[in-house]
């Protein structure tokens, strides 16, 4: 794992249930389950302040850091569409999005087609982007973050006179290539779940492993986000392999939930100058609803 994807599921799946703040040591041992060493782990985080992703607080001679505004969008929208239940009916409209952005502004660019992808956005020809999602506030909050109103149009149609909505989710998605991202991580996630489960009620799995086990399949299963659209059911290849991959991720997610969560309280430490709210029961099950609440 990357350290600076690792802090974002760290966050995500833990930190913000907690005050959204956490003491560098601390972090240093949760990243230290997966060998990531202490100088990796504080190169990580001075490049995340320098990025605007977190920011840093002394108290006496300890260092606190919790995430920015910016930060936080990352992490918000991640947390709600891991944990959110995605079958909602196809509404018959397609959002577009087309962009003429100017070339002395191509980071600029380059950074909106990453984050349009991110939000299950479809290339389906230069400059043009669709999703059949209602992704309306999400996209305007974006353009206006990057101050791209002048560059940008953005409507939705339920009339495209061209192509049938199979060609344009052809066009925009390889699903072949998604499916089989998903087998396999059905594959390999099937077998230690068998294993896992027997272990889990002999209490063979101690809490260090419980939280190895339920951060990397968070991590793992958060790639699904830069690759699948979470189309509406209604267009969706028939047995979408998704669905089961989903369901295979709850299931071990609530073997090692409680465990890990614990794990995680032994390391934690809070600052010493306030009251820290935890809310342990969501972190434990955030599946209940996705509403993440940093302080």
């Amino acid at each position: 794992m990357k350290p600076r994807s690792l802090m974002f599921t760290l966050f995500g799946d833990y930190i913000q249930y907690y005050g959204g703040e956490i003491w560098i040591g601390s972090l240093i041992r949760l990243m230290d389950v997966f060998g990531i060493s202490e100088q990796s782990v504080r190169g990580a985080t001075f490049r995340m302040v320098n990025q605007d992703l977190l920011q840093v607080r002394r108290v006496g001679n300890r260092s606190y850091y919790s995430l920015t505004a910016k930060g936080k969008r990352n992490v918000i929208d991640g947390v709600k569409r891991v944990y959110s239940i995605n079958n909602h009916k196809w509404d018959r409209l397609w959002r577009v999005l087309t962009y003429s952005i100017p070339e002395q502004r191509r980071e600029l660019r380059t950074q909106f087609r990453k984050e349009l992808s991110w939000l299950g956005f479809g290339l389906i020809s230069n400059s043009m982007w669709v999703s059949p999602n209602p992704l309306e506030d999400k996209v305007m909050k974006l353009i206006e973050t990057h101050g791209l109103e002048p560059y940008v149009f953005f409507f939705k149609t339920d009339s495209v006179m061209t192509h049938d909505d199979d060609e344009i989710i052809s066009l925009g998605w390889d699903l072949d290539e998604i499916s089989d991202k998903y087998d396999q991580f059905i594959q390999y996630y099937e077998k230690a779940h068998e294993s896992l489960r027997e272990r889990v009620w002999n209490q063979a799995v101690d809490p260090r492993e419980c939280f190895r086990i339920r951060t990397s399949i968070v991590h793992e299963y958060r790639k699904f986000l830069f690759l699948d659209p979470h189309l509406p059911h209604d267009l969706r290849p028939d047995r979408w392999n998704g669905t089961r991959a989903r369901q295979l991720f709850w299931n071990i997610h609530q073997l090692v939930s409680v465990g890990a969560v614990h794990f995680f309280e032994e390391c934690f430490e809070h600052a010493p100058d306030g009251t820290t709210l935890s809310n342990r029961e969501k972190a434990i099950n955030p599946f209940v609803d996705a509403n993440v609440s940093f302080v």
